[in-house]
């Protein structure tokens, strides 16, 4: 019983991520050890940072000043 809650938890927290277009971290780090294992990962902060970016255009994508 406390496994299925704790797996819903984990279910919910990435479905809440995803609707503010945050993809999760340890699903990212999978990834990155299936596709490319040759690629050190970024770590959770650089992860994160690089989201945001790419998500609001800090880095001048997409603004006009």
């Amino acid at each position: 019983m406390f496994r299925d809650l704790a797996r819903m938890g984990e279910t919910l927290r990435q479905a809440a991520r995803l609707m503010v277009g945050q993809p999760d971290y340890d699903t990212y780090v999978q990834h990155m050890r299936l596709t490319h294992p040759e690629q050190t990962p970024m770590t959770y902060e650089e992860f994160f940072r690089e989201r945001q970016d790419a998500r609001f255009g800090a880095k001048g994508n997409g603004k006009c000043c």
